[in-house]
């Protein structure tokens, strides 16, 4: 988890979730700090939309919920509160149906960037494991064919580095093919 980097107040859950609901710019929010996130860029997006238009189908044929960047998801972890927004969360608890945010995904995925590929490597892995109902939190290259994959299991958290085959959800019963993630992608741009 990101420390507080200098002695400002810290800013109240209560107002952290008012305030992204007036805003238009996506803020996460570190332990009373928040931060302003950035844009997506083209090869980005539609490796998400390729990702969740292959998962669509089972998440509903199984109840599940899922969402594409804009579901923040809450960790509360000895008395400090986070909200990230993963590139693509999924939940398939029915108990997990608050408005603002999730606090028990089964799937969470980000796509890596140069500006986001540190945090999404090392905090927010840190920070997402936290979360007892996750059973996978998977990693998604944008320069490169990679899929990587962290999956709880017994007796702790295995890692899987995909460049062709299919990616396994266990969460969903589902296999998707790495290449229909990578579909959409010009690699000449």
């Amino acid at each position: 988890m990101t420390p507080k980097s200098d002695p400002r107040q810290a800013i109240s859950i209560e107002d952290y979730l008012a305030g992204e609901e007036r805003t238009q710019t996506k803020h996460e929010y570190l332990a009373g700090d928040i931060v302003a996130m950035g844009g997506a860029s083209r090869r980005h997006g539609l490796i998400v939309t390729a990702l969740s238009f292959a998962i669509t189908g089972q998440a509903r044929a199984r109840g599940c919920q899922l969402f594409i960047a804009d579901m923040r998801v809450r960790i509360d972890q000895d008395g400090e509160t986070y909200f990230y927004y993963p590139d693509l969360v999924l939940t398939c608890d029915p108990d997990d149906r608050h408005n603002l945010y999730c606090t028990r995904p089964c799937l969470i995925v980000e796509v890596l960037s140069d500006r986001t590929e540190r945090i999404d490597r090392r905090e927010k892995r840190l920070a997402y494991s936290l979360l007892p109902s996750l059973r996978e939190y998977v990693l998604i290259d944008q320069e490169r064919v990679c899929v990587e994959t962290y999956r709880r299991g017994e007796p702790g958290w295995t890692h899987e580095t995909l460049t062709d085959g299919a990616l396994h959800l266990e969460c969903l019963g589902l296999d998707v093919p790495v290449a229909e993630i990578y579909a959409d992608i010009d690699w000449v741009e």
